[in-house]
């Protein structure tokens, strides 16, 4: 491997190097260079996550939200058209809606008092007699925007780069977990917001939470407490080395856990045996049919895998995670749990309580993972070990049916398959 001046010497203007499918050196997780650049490369020209549609329903509703490090505005103007706004007054540079969620027909910068429309366009001026029409249009000086906005069965998703692969293209295999993620709600759609979120951030880089979703090798050990706890030892086999589990690297980044093979089975019992499962079966029966409603309750939505949608976003669960990269060594999370649209006021309340005791604020899961990413990162200050490796599971992949490569649940190829989209986009 490439020692780290020679690194620095080869190229400043590239990063691929510190990543191969072997190992990450420690400066993609420590070096502010790094970081600007991965806000530029990454963050400022593939598609990023920013909303959901439901939080979005009607004329003036807004969220908050971040593309990087820039803040924006999504909202629905009164045409019923979503605009990713940037949040930024064209003025005076003051963010112009601090809020993390309402609903507004404009956004009035408290700075100097300039007022834009939620479409982004400018009102006028305040005192509009001191701008001369020579120096001053009030055209020129909307809200800047993202150039290309598009969803996927209600997620929101925005580039910063005029041009580049459709929205589609950049899911690529994704598309068939965020179908079954929401494909288990009677109506076909999920509902975000609803039920409140969870907001909250750790002293390390953004990656490391982006490896964490989908790494099935951690469970058994940070988790332990928690998942040995009553529960017959399902849960410890989930993530074991003789679990039934897959791990994927779903191209383009994109990546899985999968504990279909093990869980199949008891969702499909727990779901019929649930009052109103029978119900909730016929009427996705009547909207998917037979075999795909099989296929949904088997997957019980999301609680049948982790996805990680490159760059910012996880399904795990019932929930959507959304990663802020906020400096090298800081990041905030987002997290926001689902309801299933059309589904009965008991369904819902289940799924919430059975995500509170892992997922929500006082959880079982979330503290010891922030407490790892602190000591990772505490741990990459070391700097006579540069490197990280990824080589578990490296040579027992298999080839999926539409060319995944698969292999066993402990296995690091999601960590490899984000890493190969990063190398991709660093290169410049």
């Amino acid at each position: 491997m490439v020692a780290t001046d020679e690194l620095r010497a080869s190229n400043v203007a590239r990063f691929d190097h510190l990543v191969s499918d072997r190992a990450v050196h420690r400066e993609a997780y420590v070096d502010p260079a790094v970081f600007d650049a991965e806000l530029k490369r990454i963050f400022g020209r593939v598609w990023v996550y920013v909303a959901h549609e439901s939080q979005l329903r009607q004329p003036g509703d807004f969220v908050t939200s971040w593309i990087g490090r820039q803040p924006v505005i999504v909202a629905r103007s009164a045409d019923r058209r979503l605009h990713v706004l940037m949040n930024r007054c064209t003025h005076r540079a003051a963010t112009v809606c601090q809020e993390r969620a309402g609903t507004a027909s404009h956004f009035r910068c408290a700075y100097h008092g300039w007022t834009f429309r939620n479409d982004g366009t400018l009102i006028s001026p305040t005192f509009g007699s001191g701008y001369d029409a020579e120096d001053f249009r009030v055209e020129d000086y909307s809200l800047a925007a993202a150039p290309r906005v598009d969803a996927y069965r209600g997620f929101v998703f925005a580039s910063l780069a005029p041009a580049g692969p459709t929205l589609a293209e950049h899911l690529g295999n994704a598309r068939t977990y965020i179908d079954l993620f929401c494909d288990l709600a009677p109506a076909g759609d999920i509902e975000v917001g609803a039920a409140g979120s969870n907001h909250y951030g750790y002293a390390g880089n953004w990656k490391l939470q982006a490896e964490n979703g989908v790494d099935g090798y951690h469970p058994n050990f940070v988790h332990q407490a928690f998942l040995d706890n009553g529960r017959g030892g399902l849960a410890m086999q989930l993530f074991n080395g003789e679990s039934a589990g897959r791990a994927a690297d779903l191209g383009r980044g994109h990546a899985l856990l999968d504990s279909r093979p093990t869980l199949g089975d008891v969702h499909e019992r727990a779901f019929r045996g649930n009052p109103g499962g029978q119900a909730h079966y016929e009427l996705l029966v009547d909207r998917l049919g037979a075999e795909r409603a099989a296929e949904v309750i088997r997957t019980n939505g999301g609680q049948g895998f982790n996805l990680l949608v490159f760059p910012n976003l996880q399904l795990i669960q019932i929930q959507i995670r959304v990663i802020h990269p906020r400096r090298v060594d800081l990041t905030e999370i987002d997290l926001y749990p689902t309801l299933l649209a059309g589904a009965s006021e008991q369904t819902n309340a289940a799924r919430l309580r059975s995500h509170e005791g892992f997922y929500g604020p006082a959880g079982g899961g979330a503290p010891g993972d922030l407490e790892m990413f602190r000591r990772v990162q505490e741990g990459l200050a070391v700097e006579s070990v540069e490197w990280l490796p990824l080589l578990r599971g490296l040579r027992r992949t298999e080839l999926g049916p539409n060319g995944e490569l698969i292999g066993h649940v402990t296995d690091e190829h999601p960590q490899r398959a984000f890493y190969r989209r990063w190398a991709e986009e660093m290169a410049g």
